[in-house]
């Protein structure tokens, strides 16, 4: 199977011209390879692509491709790439081997070299850091059909990609417009896009960010917005690069990925580096929080030690309240979070949120506590058992709907992710309550 994976992907190269080749399918076929037909195929890929594949490998594989090429095959391929995708590369080469990036950087073009280090200066979260420098723009004074002349002389050269937005600047290179390319089509080609656009400004006012601007929040306006790139502006309003679709696919795709691992308690980066030790060790850390937690929660078992030692049903049933409250204020939890980072709970909106979750959950509450109920009286032939399981059950589900939205709140409110530790405090929350609760009552009403 894997010398078939290796036969493909030199019948796919054989097979296709280089301007045809697609990074992201040799990379799959990489994937498919053991260690050493790997490492036999790397060879394989074609010099211009060897930046491109590796940034579409999972990171674990990117220092066995980069050591199989020299120096300047590197520095010829980053060359290849769009400034943003250069940054990327370079920070990654960077961290791995700190001599051999100097080398390939010194080998770059200074016009690269110069665009790196600008967007290597912006912080992780702003969006300068996303994008990319090379962006068309036009002046008004600019007629439509010199502009379409230009645009396809640029697309020829390959010097341009993803372009269907065009940038319209005054002479001082402030932003002004934005028009999309299905628009400049039915312009009138022989006057100015001054004149063009004066018959319906506002039609044409640009959707733009600043490039010091929270990511999450350029990625709401993109999303909002249905749009498929923005032109990012300084401080002046001088537009110095644009971020597209492509780039927002891939940070929506992150936020989701460590949304998924916080709330499992694993950190995205350890996760996809091989060093076992570190992903066990982050992993240890949410385990021994665990742990307390569920130390927290026998205490309050040990508290009723006599009300069990009574009646041995309790232990039987006693599991089943945890479950349901530890489960549905999961549910509760898993909503609000995704619904936090969407975008979809406004500032004053808490309220609503909380008020639909707890109602949810007392209605579930209530229905299953009908019918754990009538299944525990008969199963142990005690009515008033299936009263206690039943109060115990509407309560914990109340609680659990609760606080699996308040916690997430809470922490946004805060400034903290609202994926971590929200599932240890709720697990905390519905196994103290679901517990005290259920022997509680059992402690009242049956003894």
């Amino acid at each position: 199977m894997k010398e078939e994976a290796m036969d493909k992907l030199t019948q796919y190269l054989n097979a296709h011209p280089h301007n045809e080749l697609h990074p992201s399918e040799i990379a799959n076929f990489l994937k498919d390879l053991n260690n050493k037909s790997f490492m036999q195929a790397v060879h394989a890929i074609p010099k211009e692509l060897i930046a491109d594949v590796a940034l579409e490998l999972p990171d674990r594989y990117f220092e066995d491709v980069v050591e199989t090429f020299t120096v300047k095959e590197l520095a010829d391929s980053v060359a290849a790439l769009e400034s943003d995708d250069q940054t990327y590369f370079m920070k990654v080469l960077e961290e791995l081997d700190d001599k051999r990036a100097k080398a390939v950087f010194n080998q770059l073009h200074e016009n690269d070299q110069a665009d790196i280090l600008q967007l290597k200066q912006y912080k992780e979260d702003e969006a300068g850091a996303y994008m990319q420098v090379e962006v068309y723009t036009a002046k008004l004074y600019h007629t439509v059909k010199d502009v379409i002349n230009a645009f396809v002389k640029l697309r020829k050269k390959d010097h341009l990609e993803n372009v269907n937005y065009l940038f319209v600047t005054d002479e001082k290179n402030i932003l002004r417009y934005g028009i999309g390319l299905d628009h400049l089509l039915i312009f009138n080609f022989n006057t100015t896009l001054e004149e063009n656009i004066k018959e319906n400004p506002e039609k044409f006012k640009p959707i733009a960010g600043n490039d010091h601007e929270d990511i999450h929040d350029i990625v709401q306006k993109f999303q909002e917005y249905d749009l498929s790139s923005m032109p990012i502006v300084d401080d002046k309003g001088v537009i110095v690069g644009r971020i597209t679709s492509d780039d927002i696919y891939d940070i929506i795709n992150e936020q989701a990925t460590d949304q998924m691992y916080h709330l499992a308690g694993v950190d995205d980066d350890a996760e996809d580096d091989d060093d076992i030790f570190r992903a066990g060790r982050v992993r240890a850390i949410w385990l021994s929080v665990n742990l307390i937690t569920a130390i927290a929660a026998s205490l309050v078992i040990g508290l009723f030690e006599e009300t069990l030692q009574s009646i041995v049903a309790l232990a039987i049933l006693m599991p089943i309240v945890a479950s349901m409250g530890g489960n549905a204020g999961t549910q509760s939890l898993t909503v609000v979070v995704r619904q936090l980072a969407l975008g979809d709970i406004a500032k004053n909106d808490a309220y609503r949120t909380i008020k639909k979750e707890v109602i949810l959950s007392l209605a579930n509450g209530f229905i299953f506590a009908i019918i754990m109920g009538t299944v525990a009286s008969i199963w142990f032939d005690k009515g008033m058992l299936g009263i206690v399981i039943a109060l115990s059950m509407m309560i914990n589900l109340l609680v659990a709907g609760f606080f699996g939205s308040v916690v997430p709140l809470f922490l946004k409110k805060m400034e903290v992710d609202p994926a971590i530790g929200s599932t240890v405090i709720l697990t905390t929350v519905t196994d103290v309550v679901g517990f005290f609760s259920f022997l509680g009552l059992a402690t009242i009403i049956l003894l």
